[in-house]
């Protein structure tokens, strides 16, 4: 028996239906090798916690501490809210700066850092106060509270400059539920004031205290909020157990690290015939660099979808 299938062919209904058939299958067989495929490159790009761990102590390792040293679990703390903000696209992505205020520290030490993550800069490292219901010297006690005149932990994200009550001040969005969400509405600004000043220190052991904002002296509020506003991140710090087990952005799984990103002191940049180049850190130093070029080359050739080389999670590839 034949079959019609146009105006032109016909074909035996037993080839129709064993074709039929061939096609089905072979549709049922690419569907699920793309869902192994896809299932698999997801699983098998997954950040480890130690590549995680690695990219962000190289990244503290290039920063210059001239006399007030970050602490490198307060950094990294800091870095994986930034990461994680920046992957969310809530930062302003041609700024790649972010703000530290380790709250743990006295006030009479220089306690804020402003940290230029693409140049591995340290652009300001100053003093800075905490509000006047937060403690004295120390600050030990931390609120989102309308008129608790005390400070809030956790990432903000800058806005826009103003003029104020005491002069021109910065805005501040905080992103913390339960932390800091209310700064906007408290008014919790960046802003200079007299009472921060070194010279106070020496009269009364402590800095002077604001009403919860994070203020600065006079004398460099205006290049602090010129450097840090629109869209870069400030992150306040201190030991509380609380906020440091159930802050959203501090403790969300990073995915991915940036696989375009310049600041992460590259050693070499390759273009190759395939029109794009390979670069890759000091964590790759144990093979050639021509060997990290034909490993990762052989590796993308399989798999294209992936954003680094599984064999090397510090072998990446940049598209010109």
């Amino acid at each position: 028996m034949l079959i019609r299938l146009d105006k032109s062919k016909t074909v035996n209904v037993k080839n129709y239906r064993k074709l039929r058939y061939q096609n089905i299958l072979n549709w049922v067989v690419t569907i699920t090798l793309v869902l192994v495929t896809s299932f698999t490159t997801k699983a098998n790009t997954a950040l480890t916690p130690a590549a995680l761990e690695h990219y962000i102590k190289k990244t503290y390792s290039h920063l210059e501490f001239k006399h007030h040293e970050l602490s490198y679990e307060v950094f990294k703390k800091a870095y994986k809210g930034y990461l994680n903000l920046q992957q969310a696209g809530k930062l302003n992505p041609s700024k790649n700066i972010i703000t530290i205020i380790d709250f743990s520290l006295s006030s009479t030490q220089k306690r804020m850092w402003v940290i230029d993550l693409k140049q591995r800069k340290i652009l300001i490292n100053d003093y800075v106060a905490h509000g006047q219901g937060s403690g004295m010297e120390y600050a030990t006690s931390f609120s989102n509270i309308e008129n608790s005149h005390q400070s809030s932990l956790g990432f903000y994200v800058t806005g826009e400059i103003y003029s104020g009550e005491h002069g021109a001040s910065l805005r501040l969005h905080g992103l913390d539920n339960n932390y800091n969400t209310a700064a906007f509405d408290r008014a919790i600004v960046i802003h200079g004031a007299d009472y921060v000043d070194a010279n106070l220190i020496k009269s009364q052991n402590r800095m002077g205290r604001s009403w919860g904002c994070p203020a600065v002296s006079n004398q460099v509020v205006s290049k602090l909020i010129n450097t840090i506003n629109d869209g870069t991140c400030i992150f306040v710090f201190a030991q509380d157990k609380k906020y440091l087990a159930s802050a959203y952005w501090l403790n969300k799984k990073i995915d991915r690290l940036p696989s375009n990103n310049h600041s992460d002191e590259f050693l070499l940049a390759l273009t190759s015939k395939k029109n794009y180049r390979y670069v890759y850190d000091e964590s790759a130093a144990d093979i050639a660099p021509e060997g990290a070029q034909i490993v990762a080359s052989s590796y993308w050739n399989q798999t294209k979808e992936v954003e680094f080389c599984l064999p090397y999670p510090n072998i990446w590839r940049a598209f010109p």
